[in-house]
C-alpha cells in the first residue's frame, strides 16, 4: 500500500522585538532615501528580532510545539525532525539534535537542511521520501527557521531584510495524498554573491577574519533580477510537467518572501491571480528558510487555502538554490 506525506497541522513563532523602518532611516541617515527604496521594492515595512541570549534552536521551539500541539501529537510521537536554516547554532552538531533535545522528541532521529532559503521546500520533499519508504517513519516535524540578524553587521545596509522568524509543519502517513512531487534547480556560479565567507574550511575563522567582518553575513554582489522572475517560472512549469497538472489548476501557491513585487512579476507570467498567493514580508520582514512556513500559516489562519486545494511552495535561496514541492491539502 502506498504511502503519503500529508500535512495534518502548521504552527509559526514571531519574536517580540518590532524593528520599524523608521528606527533603520535614523541609523542609516547617511544613505538618503536608502530605506524609501528597500520599502518600496520589497514592501517590507518592518521586522521582528529574538532576545540578544535566544539561539536559532530557542526560536524554532515555539513554532514546533505549536505546530505538534495542533496536530495532537507529543513530541516523543515524533519520528524524524528535519530542521532547515543557514543561521544554526553551530557549525556542528546539527540545530535539529539540539531542537529534539529541548522539545522532549526523545525517540525522534533528526537532520538539517542548509540550502538556505530553498530549505523549506526541500525539507518537505525529504520527509514525504522518508515517510514513502520507512515503515518506521510515520510522523515528520519540519521546521524552518532564520535568524540572520545575528550574523550580521548592524552597520550593513542589508539588514534591511532580515527578520528573525520560524514556521512549521507536522506530516504523517497517509493512504492519499499528500505529496505530490517536487522539482529543484541551481546555479553554483552564484555561491560567491551572497553569505558567509570565513568559519568553515574555505577560510578557517582567524581574528584577522572576525576583524575583518568575513564571519559575518555579507552582500559581495548583488543577484540578477531574473534568477527569481525567470527561475521561479520555470520552476514551476517543471514541477507541474513532472507531477502531471496543468498550471491554471493550481489553487494556491506562495513564494519566498523577500520582495512583493518579484511575486506579482511571477504571478502575471504565470497567469495566476494574486488572490492565488499570500505574502507576510510586509509585517514579518525577510524570514529566510522560515518565510514558507510561516506564510502557509498565515494564510491558513486567514481561511485562504481550503481542503482539496493543490498547494505549491516554492523557495528561493543564496548559492543560488531553488526548489519547489506540490502538495494536496487534506
Amino acid at each position: 500500500m502506498d504511502r503519503f506525506a500529508t500535512i495534518v497541522a502548521t504552527g509559526s513563532y514571531l519574536p517580540d522585538i518590532q524593528v520599524h523602518n523608521d528606527e533603520l532611516r535614523q541609523r542609516f541617515a547617511h544613505l538618503p532615501e536608502f530605506v524609501d527604496k528597500m520599502e518600496e521594492s520589497s514592501s517590507i515595512r518592518c521586522r521582528w528580532y529574538a532576545p540578544d541570549d535566544w539561539a536559532t534552536s530557542d526560536l524554532a521551539l515555539p513554532a514546533a510545539r505549536q505546530a505538534l500541539e495542533r496536530a495532537g501529537v507529543r513530541p516523543e510521537q515524533v519520528d524524524l525532525i528535519i530542521l532547515g536554516t543557514d543561521s544554526p547554532d553551530y557549525i556542528t552538531p546539527a540545530t535539529s539534535v539540539v531542537l529534539q533535545h529541548k522539545l522532549g522528541a526523545v525517540n525522534a532521529g533528526t537532520f538539517d537542511i542548509s540550502c538556505a532559503c530553498a530549505s523549506f521546500p526541500t525539507a518537505v520533499a525529504s520527509a514525504a521520501g522518508w515517510i514513502a519508504t520507512s515503515r518506521s517513519v510515520r510522523t515528520v516535524l519540519v521546521v524552518g527557521v532564520y535568524m540572520m540578524h545575528k550574523l550580521a553587521d548592524p552597520a550593513d545596509p542589508a539588514i534591511f531584510f532580515y527578520g528573525d522568524g520560524a514556521g512549521a509543519v507536522v506530516l504523517v502517513a497517509d493512504e492519499r495524498p499528500g505529496f505530490i512531487g517536487a522539482a529543484a534547480q541551481a546555479g553554483g556560479a552564484y555561491h560567491k554573491h551572497w553569505g558567509i565567507y570565513s568559519g568553515g574550511t574555505f577560510e578557517p575563522a582567524t581574528v584577522a577574519s572576525v576583524q575583518a567582518g568575513r564571519t559575518q553575513v555579507r552582500l559581495v554582489e548583488r543577484y540578477p533580477p531574473e534568477i527569481n522572475h525567470e527561475g521561479w517560472p520555470r520552476l514551476v512549469h517543471k514541477l507541474a510537467a513532472s507531477c502531471g497538472f496543468q498550471i491554471p489548476e493550481i489553487d494556491f501557491i506562495l513564494f519566498t518572501q523577500v520582495r512583493k513585487a518579484s511575486i506579482e512579476l511571477v504571478m502575471a507570467d504565470l497567469g495566476l491571480p494574486m488572490a492565488k498567493t499570500h505574502t507576510i514580508m510586509e509585517a514579518c520582514g525577510y524570514t529566510g528558510s522560515a518565510c514558507l512556513p510561516m506564510a502557509l500559516d498565515d494564510a491558513l489562519g486567514k481561511k485562504k487555502i481550503r481542503s482539496g486545494d493543490l498547494l505549491v511552495l516554492v523557495g528561493s535561496g543564496v548559492g543560488y538554490n531553488q526548489a519547489a514541492v506540490a502538495l494536496k491539502m487534506p
